[in-house]
Formats: structure tokens, C-alpha cells, sequence
């Protein structure tokens, strides 16, 4: 199921969806569920105390990604104000959290690092296109 089509779908766009806003809603959602598997590999790892700082921007990055995709798929009404400032914030998660987890050569925090890139990427599509 395509997160576009259910935007699209929803009775006050009349089908008129801006893609960079479906992509960045899309990867939010990747990107919160990355980055709590993250956050949990990096609970498992033998020097856990290396790693607390990842664990702490992987779980602050997963939750402000989860508000973001949740904020932007309403689309009654509006309050464009608020998500652009949404955006803007997920941004800077993500890429706070790649830098973070680009620090470590862990498997599970590159991918991490990579989802998250690529949803800064995407939110900063979706503010250009607002």
C-alpha cells in the first residue's frame, strides 16, 4: 500500500498529493522504526557504555520522525505552519542521528545513518515544495 495513494484519497486534497511530502511521510515512518531497532542493537553490544549516546539520539530521532509522519498525514484542515516546523525538526533529528551513528562501525548504526540521511533529504524536498 502506497502512503501517496491514501493522501490521495482523503476527501480535501480531491486526489492532489505533493509527492515530496508522501516521501517524507513515507520515510519518517522507515526511519522512527530504524532507529529504534538501532537503539536496541546498540543495547546489545558488548561495550554498551560506548554507545549510550547513540542509543539516546537514536530513540530522540525515532520519536520525532513517529511525530512528524503522524502530524503530516492529517490533512483535514490545515496547519502548515506547524508542519513545516515538523520538518524542520525531523531534519535536524536525522541528521544529528547520522552523524551520530556514523561515529560507530557497527552494522545496524550505518544503516541507521543511511535512513536517515535519506529522510532529512526527504524533508527538506517536502519544505521546498510547500
Amino acid at each position: 500500500m502506497s502512503i501517496a495513494k491514501m493522501l490521495a484519497a482523503h476527501p480535501d486534497l480531491a486526489g492532489e498529493v505533493k509527492e515530496p511530502l508522501a516521501l517524507a511521510v513515507r520515510h519518517a515512518m522507515f526511519c522512527s522504526a530504524i532507529c529504534i531497532s538501532c537503539a536496541d542493537a546498540c543495547l546489545a553490544e558488548k561495550m554498551v557504555e560506548h554507545v549510550r549516546q547513540c542509543i539516546r539520539t537514536c530513540l530522540d530521532c525515532a520519536d520525532i520522525c513517529q511525530a512528524t509522519y503522524k502530524v503530516a498525514s492529517r490533512r483535514t484542515g490545515g496547519n502548515e505552519i506547524v508542519l513545516c516546523e515538523m520538518l524542520q525538526l525531523c531534519v535536524t533529528a536525522c541528521d544529528v542521528c547520522a552523524e551520530e551513528c556514523a561515529r560507530h562501525e557497527h552494522e545496524h548504526c550505518r544503516i541507521c545513518a543511511e535512513m536517515c540521511r535519506e529522510c532529512a533529504r526527504d524533508c527538506r524536498a517536502a519544505l521546498e515544495a510547500m
